[in-house]
């Protein structure tokens, strides 16, 4: 069986790779125990951006550079799923109606809005990290959000009958893929931000599982659309933890990682 590292990676990121060949749903199913691991590689980028970015410019600057790195690097995939479950949800009063609304192209008020606060959410939280001194815990929040992905497809049922890509993660997703996923994620989390590191990723574990049953709930599973909407809403509750660990904590050393 081949390695779905470079899957992973190209499905995640705009980064390419040579001859990556045809692949098949089961491929992308298999690839998601890679899922923290791109993760890893798109934070340790993050991370190195940030430091050169606030050695030239203004703080205000440097986190907006920092947020449009983010976008351009994963192609503003997750934010797309973020706008169009919003959309669903704002819009409809039944599941087949909220799936319907998810499923056109045009961008709607609650979309835009939910764009809109989730980007600035992440400018202001990029803003309070370029006042930091270089610390490693930025690198963390695309691991737990990535992961959190993995566990949220592996706890729920697909949504739409008629299938789609989403449906792929989340029926072809094993024990062995989430095992291999949450192993990674918590030998990250603390090599990354020691028990800090480890205390997220459990609060993350814990919004998965609520977001599992809120998505069942109002949409009858999850879709592609949606697992990048919690891959957004993960990141922005793990960066908020990482700096509230740091406020609420500021001279317990093993809970501080700038």
């Amino acid at each position: 069986m081949r390695c779905t590292f470079p899957l992973a990676l190209t499905f995640l990121t705009v980064l390419p790779w040579p001859r990556l060949g045809q692949v098949g749903p089961g491929d992308l199913a298999r690839s998601m125990f890679w899922f923290p691991w791109v993760g890893w590689i798109l934070g340790v980028g993050f991370w190195g951006a940030l430091l050169a970015f606030r050695s030239v410019f203004p703080p205000a600057a440097a986190a907006a550079l920092l947020l449009t790195l983010t976008v351009l690097a994963t192609r503003g995939l997750h934010l797309d799923g973020l706008a169009d479950t919003v959309d669903g949800l704002g819009g409809g009063n039944t599941p087949e109606k909220r799936l319907a609304i998810m499923k056109d192209s045009r961008l709607g008020a609650f979309g835009a809005v939910s764009l809109f606060l989730a980007l600035l959410l992440k400018f202001a939280f990029f803003l309070a990290w370029v006042g930091k001194s270089p610390g490693f815990g930025l690198i963390l929040y695309p691991v737990i959000s990535r992961w959190g992905m993995v566990f949220l497809a592996y706890l729920s049922p697909y949504a739409r009958p008629e299938g789609g890509l989403g449906q792929a993660m989340t029926t072809g997703v094993s024990s062995r893929a989430l095992f291999g996923a949450t192993l990674s994620a918590l030998v990250l989390a603390l090599l990354t931000a020691r028990i800090s590191g480890l205390l997220l990723l459990a609060a993350a574990a814990a919004a998965v599982w609520l977001l599992s049953l809120y998505f069942r709930k109002k949409l009858g599973g999850v879709t592609g659309d949606v697992l990048g909407a919690a891959n957004e809403v993960l990141e922005i509750l793990v960066l908020m933890g990482l700096l509230l660990c740091n406020q609420l904590f500021p001279t317990v050393s093993y809970l501080h990682f700038f």
